[in-house]
């Protein structure tokens, strides 16, 4: 890059911004001190709010009847009588400047760090045109973006195959079928279900994959840094392209991208009413599964240090390790080449764990819950007395016992735009209360790389699966 030396020794703007990162954030801690010890008693009321808050939501989402609308009526009234004591009591001018100060730190850092994260099509190579590309298009994804983007036009443009998906065809038939007439490129414009039976084709075939955006979520394009609002862009892909491996994870030998989960989510979601009512369907299952009667789901697995588990309320399995401080940040994956699982698994027994989590949760610290593991594997399984309910990739199914979950390393060939510049959401996130994110400050602020430019640096692929009959 032209603004930095090949060694990413840091600029002195980006050393600037990095002790502006490290300044402001305990300026604003300082500041919230302060304010807690001249209003102790304004925070008291706030830590009661709380607590009472979390404990009787625990009992809210657990039991049914009488007892859950108390419990219900419980949580309404602390919830309120916490905003109250936020707006009467404490002084906003100082909460406006803590929120300032924070926002300043994590822009700052971001500016600091901005080069140190991994940069998805940097990290790929000049891709030539492909002599006959196919897109293959789901037309109901999305609530219907092929046809609202005029994805059928654009291809035409750029020469590109268009295949709509019609009701009741197969699409990895379709897939094959497009193999067989030449397709040396293939893309998908789908959700993530789709994009995993496409993938699953073209990386037994070594051919080269496209994503193109047209779900709902698009959690895969998201990871690879793909703008998902700009759908037609990613047809550039086909054209003007840079290429790259990234891994594939399976589900008893069932490809998938994204991850794959078991627990209450995935319980919850087999519910045919989902779909159309999810609060109601969440309020009526969950007492069976939290409830003071009820038996924890039947889910045995080695955690990290060998220890056998019995149960756990989630087990999250990915496609590459996601980088979570808290439970909702899950799908930001900073590279889907290491060649290994994340696996993540939450057990909560009661109502005093669950304020427990909440706490850490609300902190960006839920890696500290004792109940919290999170490891990286190359395989895991999952025993179970049962059928299983499980997530993947957003589709709910059944899966019989045992549950293997395995690393494809380097499986897909993938093409994206050269003009795909910008980095993961992992790798554009800034977490400012882990130590490797203020080590990485503090290099900066001296004048060395950060640590995380370092190891991306060294990182080199090694396509590991091949189909013996690929082409």
């Amino acid at each position: 890059m032209a603004d930095h030396d090949r060694s990413g020794r840091p600029r002195p703007a980006e050393r600037l911004a990095a002790f502006v990162a490290l300044a402001a954030l305990p300026a604003a801690l300082t500041i919230l001190l302060v304010g807690a010890v001249m209003n102790w008693a304004a925070l008291v009321a706030a830590v009661v709010a709380l607590l009472v808050g979390v404990t009787a939501g625990w009992h809210a989402v657990s039991r049914r009847g009488t007892r859950r609308a108390v419990a219900g009526l419980g949580t309404v009234l602390a919830l309120a009588l916490l905003v109250a004591v936020v707006l009467a009591e404490l002084s906003l001018p100082r909460l406006a400047v803590v929120l300032v100060l924070a926002a300043l730190s994590t822009a700052a850092a971001r500016v600091a760090l901005r080069r140190h994260g991994r940069s998805v099509a940097a990290a790929g190579r000049p891709a030539a045109k492909p002599a006959h590309p196919v897109l293959l298009m789901n037309p109901k994804s999305g609530g219907g973006k092929v046809e609202r983007f005029g994805l059928a036009d654009a291809c035409r443009r750029r020469g590109v195959e268009a295949v709509l998906l019609k009701p009741g065809e197969d699409l990895r038939e379709l897939a094959e079928q497009a193999l067989a007439r030449g397709a040396d490129a293939i893309g998908m414009a789908g959700g993530d279900g789709s994009q995993a039976i496409v993938a699953e084709v073209t990386a037994r075939h070594n051919i080269p994959y496209v994503v193109v955006p047209t779900g709902t979520r698009n959690h895969l394009a998201l990871d690879l840094g793909l703008d998902r609002d700009d759908v037609v862009g990613a047809l550039d892909a086909f054209v003007d392209a840079v290429e790259r491996r990234i891994d594939l994870a399976t589900l008893n030998g069932r490809v998938f991208v994204n991850n794959a989960s078991l627990g209450l989510y995935a319980h919850v979601v087999q519910s045919p009413q989902y779909r159309d009512a999810k609060l109601k369907t969440a309020a009526e299952t969950l007492p069976d599964l939290l409830g003071p009667d009820a038996v924890g789901p039947d889910l045995r697995f080695t955690g990290p240090d060998g220890a056998p588990h019995s149960t756990a309320q989630l087990i999250l399995v990915s496609n590459g390790p996601y980088q979570l401080d808290r439970l909702e940040g899950r799908g930001t994956r900073e590279r889907m080449d290491s060649g290994r699982l994340g696996v993540v698994t939450l057990t909560i027994r009661d109502a005093a764990e669950a304020l427990q989590f909440t706490t850490l949760q609300a902190a960006g610290q839920v890696r500290r819950f004792p109940g919290w593991l999170q490891w990286t594997a190359e395989r895991f399984e999952v025993r179970s007395g049962g059928p299983v309910a499980v997530g993947v990739d957003g589709e709910a199914l059944t899966v019989e016992p045992p549950i293997v979950f395995a690393t494809l390393p380097g499986a897909l060939r993938l093409r994206l735009p050269r003009h795909t510049v910008g980095l993961s959401p992992a790798g554009r996130a800034v977490h400012l209360f882990s130590r490797s994110t203020v080590a990485d400050l503090a290099a900066v602020c001296l004048g060395r790389p950060a640590e995380r430019h370092r190891q991306a640096g060294a990182t080199r692929w090694k396509p590991a699966w091949l189909d013996k009959g690929s082409r």
